[in-house]
């Protein structure tokens, strides 16, 4: 009966997913919701959610974060160059000023500007190219979100 009971409160604890597959986490600025967040990316979607994470930190170590929109964000004084979103099916990763990278990351937007890169459970992860995408993207004037 014991274990019962903190299984359950486990389960009542963790976040719930939105029917996009997205973790609910409650906004705020810092690492801390950006740590929940990841932490609450189901299955595989988290090691991606931990290493993106990684590679962002490495490559710009100034790096303001925050969650809004149940989304985490990266950026700087000057606003976010970098946003992570899951799906049930693959993680996003947001470059706001995508069209202005070089190599412009593949997924186009409606937004005008933006570009997306997706991430599935079996596919290969390209830090050396996600690094500097990164490095190129805080260069680059932030948005206002």
């Amino acid at each position: 009966m014991c274990c019962g009971i903190w299984v359950a409160m486990r389960e009542k604890n963790k976040p719930k997913l939105l029917s996009s597959g997205n973790p609910q986490i409650s906004k705020g600025e810092g690492n801390a919701p950006v740590q929940a967040y990841i932490a609450a990316m189901p299955g595989w979607k988290s090691d991606i959610g931990r290493r993106l994470d990684q590679i962002v930190e490495r490559t710009y170590p100034a790096v303001r974060k925050a969650v809004k929109w149940n989304t985490p964000l990266y950026g700087k004084e000057d606003g976010w160059f970098l946003a992570m979103y899951c799906y049930r099916k693959y993680v996003q990763l947001t470059f706001m000023r995508g069209t202005s990278l070089e190599p412009v990351p593949p997924v186009a937007s409606k937004v005008e500007g933006t570009r997306y890169v997706n991430f599935h459970e079996n596919d290969a992860l390209d830090e050396a190219r996600i690094a500097d995408w990164v490095r190129q993207a805080s260069c680059l004037p932030g948005a206002k979100l």
